[in-house]
């Protein structure tokens, strides 16, 4: 698997770096439904700053922007989860295989690499405006450039970042 492929794979909602559970399957073999159901098996070790379902709006702007599928067309059926990196680090122990292993380490370093982004290579792209009239700039990194209106969408609504 590329480093280019898991960083495509990680967006930023909610001010955090997350990977989704339809893209995380994949890289791991199994079928997001064993993911998912993995995960509900464990859920002690899935606290919520490890891991969280998106909400609507969330899944909309997603959407729209084609990063996950329509319901229309025989798409999900429930709200994505989004993994953080500390829970994509627990995912390993739960899914115990080499290849998990393996994988677990590749997107370990896919994090650090993006952590290692200079904030001067972040460019403000555009203005919004909260309903409350405060100025927000939007920051476009690489490859987030699509997802990260989400967080003003977000902002703009008053829903949690």
């Amino acid at each position: 698997m590329s480093a280019a492929r898991i960083e495509r794979c990680i967006h930023l909602i909610r001010g955090q770096r997350i990977m989704l559970d339809a893209d995380l399957a994949p890289l791991y073999g199994v079928s997001t439904r064993v993911l998912t159901q993995a995960v509900r098996r464990n859920r002690e070790r899935f606290p919520g700053d490890f891991l969280f379902q998106l909400v609507a709006d969330e899944v909309t702007i997603l959407r729209s922007q084609t990063v996950i599928s329509s319901l229309g067309h025989g798409g999900r059926r429930y709200r994505p989860y989004a993994f953080t990196e500390q829970g994509i680090a627990m995912l390993s122990s739960v899914l115990r295989s080499r290849r998990a292993i393996r994988v677990n380490v590749e997107i370990m370093r896919a994090f650090v690499r993006l952590r290692r982004i200079p904030s001067g290579r972040a460019r403000p792209s555009c203005n919004s405006y909260t309903p409350s009239g405060h100025l927000v700039t939007e920051l476009r990194f690489r490859n987030w450039s699509k997802v990260s209106n989400i967080d003003v969408f977000l902002l703009a609504r008053g829903l949690p970042q």
